[in-house]
């Protein structure tokens, strides 16, 4: 039996180890496994290991971890008939049933049978990842797996919500945006491709407003305390018609609402905190929030396509697998301008 290396939760509040396990072989008919070419680090790997999944998901330790995926088809199941062996492919974060009502709309993301390798089940800090044939999408022979593995969640998180987001805007409306990080920086991109609104975006590092602007952002907003009249000032007292909250913690929500125009929408993202507004506000202003949980398989490949026309480029620092404890830190640490790429 052939073992490959996998990065694995031992415990919480533990440091995650490097193991040696066998490699997943295709057991049903829809089964894919993928060879790795990149992971991409997420914050959720923080909050697994600081426990805040255990409840959750009841997922048995020890498991590999890692839920952005890309690589290449290794070995597929007998079923297996719209990829072979050397495609190269990014992975939707879920395997999903396909035929429970929320997959026959397409809204395969709340899929009552679903399986989420890297959460509740085996991930991809490993050299092979076991998936199905329904969460495989071929991508464009010009784009690097290690390059685009962060957008199979990340990517595709940023994406389903600021194309819901886009969906209400008009050329002479205001997105906000808080928080242009690993997800903040990918939406302001999906922003500007779908988009015709203004987009201003708030975050308290500079080097992250720098880069918010450098992507197509309109306005940046160094938050330092002022960050709320700022963006009045900028949407005429107003505030904005739809704010795209990526943070979702340290008290970003509490500023975010004041930052929104009557009848807006708020999209939450990021999460940590709880949102506390007085009901009558909700009533008074009409306001909406909006939950987004990472997004479709069809979701993906409109990210993919976007990707390939160089419309949305993923700002990557890349670690081989054996630094995985680096990457885990520097992430931590608040050290990483986009995201975090382990390749085996």
């Amino acid at each position: 039996m052939s073992t490959m290396r996998a990065v694995q939760v031992v415990g919480y509040h533990q440091h995650l180890e490097m193991t040696e396990v066998a490699i997943p072989e295709p057991t049903g008919p829809f089964d894919v496994i993928v060879k790795i070419g990149g992971a991409g680090v997420c914050r959720t790997d923080l909050h697994i290991l600081e426990g805040q999944w255990a409840e959750k998901t009841q997922v048995q330790l020890p498991y590999t971890i890692g839920h952005e995926n890309a690589g290449w088809v290794a070995a597929v199941g007998s079923a297996v008939t719209h990829v072979v062996e050397g495609d190269k492919v990014i992975v939707h974060p879920l395997i999903t049933c396909g035929l429970c009502r929320a997959c026959r709309s397409g809204d395969d993301v709340h899929c009552e049978n679903s399986q989420f390798p890297g959460i509740d089940s085996h991930g991809g800090y490993a050299e092979y990842l076991k998936t199905s044939a329904r969460s495989v999408v071929t991508i464009d022979d010009a784009l690097e797996p290690s390059d685009i593995a962060a957008l199979a969640d990340a990517g595709l998180t940023a994406y389903h919500a600021a194309a819901k987001a886009a969906r209400r805007l008009t050329p002479r409306d205001r997105c906000v945006v808080i928080g242009a990080g690993g997800l903040g920086h990918i939406g302001i991109q999906v922003l500007k491709a779908l988009s015709p609104a203004e987009i201003i975006v708030v975050d308290r590092n500079p080097d992250a407003v720098k880069l918010a602007l450098a992507i197509g952002a309109d306005h940046g907003v160094v938050a330092d305390g002022s960050q709320v009249e700022q963006v009045l000032e900028l949407t005429g007292g107003h505030g904005a018609e739809v704010l795209v909250d990526f943070v979702g913690e340290g008290g970003a929500t509490a500023e975010g609402v004041q930052m929104l125009r009557r009848s807006g929408d708020y999209h939450v993202v990021g999460y940590g905190e709880n949102i506390d507004v007085p009901t009558i506000d909700i009533v008074s202003a009409e306001i909406n929030f909006i939950g987004n949980l990472v997004g479709s398989y069809n979701d993906l490949c409109e990210l993919m396509v976007l990707a390939a026309r160089g419309a949305v480029t993923l700002h990557t620092a890349k670690y081989a697998l054996d630094d995985f404890q680096a990457a885990i830190d520097d992430l931590d640490a608040g050290r990483i301008r986009g995201r975090a790429i382990l390749t085996p």
